[in-house]
């Protein structure tokens, strides 16, 4: 993978990014997509079948084509196609890839995971080079909320504990799903890509202090906790 684009003033491009199957019509991310001009699907392939190398391949071509700078939105196995392509990225801190919402990660590494998933495994363990936020239910099938924690402390991301909402998705009947919404504000914030004159990123330990502030003045708080 090569070099990227130096820092310029755009509004962020969000680039969703589904898991296994994709993401239906009444999923969360696609209602996104219908409803935000700035928001594009990254079209994966293989959706039953996903191969890692593939999935790394047409998510760095989806970044390089998108606008800078470009925040993620992540589902499940989509979470791990970005894992994987901040491991084998050379991008610096913040650039192009500006923050990521990653909600319910699957967990490739049980022993039971389908076949589908463990071409992923191992999960990658290096901190992301982006300011992100980890959102976790504690009734997801495919994935223990200690698993997601321990992903998100790997990875440098900000912990959510979303409650009981299965696997966040379609099924979950979140809709258009307000709460992952203030979420991804919360990231776009913490990236600094929303500001009018962007002179680069906001430093990690800025970032952060952004994606922890006021927590406790959220609407759904439970959403917001560390």
């Amino acid at each position: 993978m090569g070099s990227f684009a130096s820092h310029e003033t755009h509004k962020p491009t969000i680039l969703t990014v589904p898991g296994l199957g994709g993401s239906g019509r009444s999923h969360w991310q696609s209602l996104w997509e219908d409803a935000r001009p700035d928001t594009i699907r990254v079209e994966l392939g293989m959706w039953s079948t996903p191969h890692r190398n593939a999935w790394v391949t047409r998510l760095d071509e989806a970044i390089r084509q998108a606008q800078a700078p470009v925040i993620l939105a992540a589902h499940s196995l989509g979470c791990l196609a970005v894992a994987w392509w901040a491991e084998l990225s050379p991008q610096p801190y913040g650039w192009p890839v500006a923050g990521a919402l990653l909600v319910a990660p699957a967990d490739v590494d049980r022993a039971d995971a389908p076949d589908s998933l463990k071409g992923f495994a191992p999960s990658p363990r290096t901190p992301l080079p982006f300011p992100s936020i980890l959102v976790a239910s504690r009734d997801d099938p495919w994935i223990a909320i200690e698993r997601a924690h321990s992903l998100a402390v790997d990875w440098g991301s900000h912990f959510v504990d979303a409650g009981h909402h299965g696997h966040i998705n379609a099924a979950s009947g979140l809709g258009w799903w307000q709460e992952g919404q203030e979420l991804l504000g919360r990231v776009i914030a913490a990236s600094g890509a929303d500001r009018e004159a962007r002179s680069g990123p906001l430093a990690p330990s800025a970032a952060r202090v952004v994606l922890e502030l006021n927590a406790t003045d959220a609407p759904q708080a439970h959403y917001l906790r560390r």
